[in-house]
C-alpha cells in the first residue's frame, strides 16, 4: 500500500491543502488504513470531481479509492450489479451497455466512482423522474472507524447519514446497484429556445413529465427583457426502431470522443465578462427554435466535457467557484431574484444550468429537494465574489433552500443548519459511530459537521 504527502484539490482548484495519500487495492489494506490514519484522521476520495475541499484533509490523510476498482457480479435477471466502490461510471458504462444496461443516474460528468456518488449523493438530468443516486443503491458495505464492516440497506439511519453524508461515516467499499434498461447507446433529444426566464419556467413545468431527462443551459449575462433566456435540452434513451439502419447493426456500442490534452494552464484572464458574453451569444443563437428527435451519443448528451482533458483549467491559476443552490416549489421568486441579481452582477458565467427537482431523497445531507436548481461557475478571483455569494446564500436559506456540499468551499457553518434540517440528526449519529473523529474532511472542520451544537 503506497503513501506520499502530496497537494491534494478539488476540481475548482480553489483551496489546495497538504496530505498523505493513501492507495488501499484490497479491504485489508483499507482497514490497516484507517487504524493507521493519524490524529488528524482521514477521508476517502475518488476521482476528484467534487468541486471543493470535500475529499481533501489538511495535515492528515486521503484515501484514494480508485485502486479498489473491480466489478464483482452483473446479474442481468435482476438487473443489477455489484462492484467496488472505486469504479467508475465510465468504466460501467464500458462493460454494462453492451449488455444493454445503463447507470439509473450520472451527473455532468462519467468520471465519478461509485463511492463518490453515494457519497455525494449525485443527482443528474432524470431526478425529477428517478431521484438521487443512492434511490438506486440496494445495499453497500460500510467500512466504519472501529475497523468493522457493515452491510447497510436503505431505510436504516446509517444508510441515510452515508447518502451525502460526503464519506464522513466511514469507507464504502462496494455497493449494489439497480440498472436501467437500455435498447441503444443513442439518445433521442429534442432541443429549444426560451426567451426569458418567466418562458424557461414555464416550459419545464408544463412539459418535463414527458421526458426522462431535462436540463436547461442559461445565460447568466443576458439582461433586461432577455434576462434568464435559455436553450432546452430534453431526452430519453433512443429505442431501436428509431435508429438508422447502420447504427443498428452494433445499437449499443459505446466510443466516447476525446480531444488532445489542454495546455497545462491556460492564459490569465482568458473567462471574462466579454468573452464569455460572446460565447454566450453564439451558444444560444446557434441552438435551434425547436428540433425533436435528434440523435445524439450519450457522451455528447450527458458529458460532453468529459471530452476536454482538465477543461477545469481554462479558469486560469485561481480556480473557480462552482456554486449551486436549490429552492423549493413556492419558491420561484427567491429563484427569480436571484438570476437578476446574477445577471444584474455581470458573472462571466458560461456552464450555467437550470433543472427541476422531484420528491427529496431520503438522505440526511441529501441536496435535492422538490423545487429548482440552478448551478453556475464564477472565476474565483472576481472582486466582490465572497460576498456576494454570502448575500446569495442568505436568500437560499430565506427561502428554504440549501447549497450543494460536493460543489461548496465557502458556505459560512451557521446558514447549514436552516438549509439542512436533519444536521442534527447526522452529527449525533456521527458522535455515536466515530466518536474519535476518525473521519473528518476540510469541509466537515469548515462546517463543524462533527460538531453536536
Amino acid at each position: 500500500m503506497s503513501a506520499e504527502t502530496v497537494s491534494v484539490t478539488g476540481w475548482g482548484r480553489t483551496a489546495p491543502s497538504a496530505a498523505r495519500l493513501v492507495r488501499p487495492r484490497s479491504y485489508a489494506e483499507a482497514r490497516a488504513a484507517v487504524r493507521e490514519c493519524g490524529v488528524r484522521g482521514a477521508i476517502p476520495r475518488g476521482l476528484g470531481r467534487a468541486y471543493g475541499d470535500a475529499a481533501q484533509n489538511a495535515g492528515g490523510t486521503v484515501f484514494d479509492m480508485t485502486g479498489l476498482d473491480r466489478i464483482r457480479t452483473i446479474d442481468a435477471d435482476a438487473g443489477t450489479v455489484r462492484c467496488d466502490a472505486g469504479v467508475s461510471l465510465h468504466r460501467l458504462m464500458e462493460v454494462l451497455l453492451p449488455l444493454g444496461w445503463f447507470v439509473p443516474v450520472t451527473p455532468g460528468t462519467r468520471q465519478v466512482t461509485v463511492g463518490g456518488a453515494i457519497g455525494a449523493d449525485i443527482h443528474g438530468k432524470n431526478h425529477h423522474v428517478s431521484g438521487s443516486f443512492s434511490r438506486h443503491v440496494t445495499s453497500l458495505d460500510l467500512l466504519t472507524a472501529d475497523g468493522s464492516v457493515r452491510t447497510v440497506t436503505p431505510g436504516t439511519p446509517l444508510f441515510d447519514a452515508t447518502a451525502g453524508g460526503m464519506g464522513l461515516t466511514g469507507v464504502i467499499l462496494a455497493a449494489t446497484l439497480r440498472l436501467l434498461p437500455v435498447e441503444a447507446s443513442l439518445m433521442s433529444v429534442d432541443t429549444e429556445r426560451a426567451g426569458d426566464l418567466d418562458d424557461l419556467m414555464a416550459r419545464l413545468t408544463a412539459t418535463d413529465h414527458r421526458y426522462r431527462y431535462s436540463v436547461a443551459w442559461i445565460d447568466l449575462l443576458a439582461r433586461g427583457a432577455a434576462t434568464g433566456r435559455a436553450v432546452l435540452t430534453r431526452g430519453d434513451h433512443a429505442p431501436l426502431d428509431a435508429l438508422p439502419a447502420r447504427a443498428r447493426r452494433n445499437p449499443l456500442t459505446f466510443r466516447p470522443s476525446r480531444l488532445p490534452a489542454a495546455p497545462s494552464l491556460l492564459p490569465e484572464g482568458l473567462l471574462n465578462r466579454r468573452t464569455v458574453g460572446l460565447f454566450n451569444e453564439f451558444w444560444y443563437r446557434k441552438a435551434p427554435r425547436a428540433r425533436a428527435g435528434e440523435l445524439q451519443t450519450i457522451s455528447a448528451f450527458f458529458h460532453p466535457l468529459d471530452g476536454v482533458p482538465h477543461w477545469n483549467r481554462i479558469y486560469g491559476r485561481g480556480g473557480f467557484v462552482q456554486y449551486q443552490f436549490a429552492v423549493r416549489h413556492g419558491q420561484e421568486d427567491a429563484l427569480r431574484r436571484i438570476v437578476h441579481r446574477v445577471s444584474e452582477r455581470r458573472c462571466p458565467s458560461f456552464l450555467a444550468v437550470l433543472k427541476r427537482f422531484g420528491e427529496a431523497d431520503p438522505g440526511w445531507l441529501s441536496f435535492p429537494l422538490p423545487g429548482w436548481t440552478l448551478a453556475l461557475d464564477i472565476p474565483a478571483g472576481l472582486p466582490g465574489l465572497g460576498t456576494f455569494l454570502d448575500e446569495l446564500d442568505e436568500e437560499v436559506a430565506a427561502a428554504d433552500g440549501r447549497v450543494y456540499l460536493a460543489k461548496d468551499s465557502r458556505l459560512r457553518p451557521d446558514l447549514l443548519a436552516a438549509m439542512y434540517p436533519r444536521l442534527a440528526d447526522f452529527r449525533a449519529l456521527r458522535a455515536e459511530l466515530d466518536p474519535r473523529g476518525v473521519f473528518v474532511s476540510d469541509l466537515a472542520r469548515r462546517l463543524n459537521l462533527q460538531e453536536l451544537s
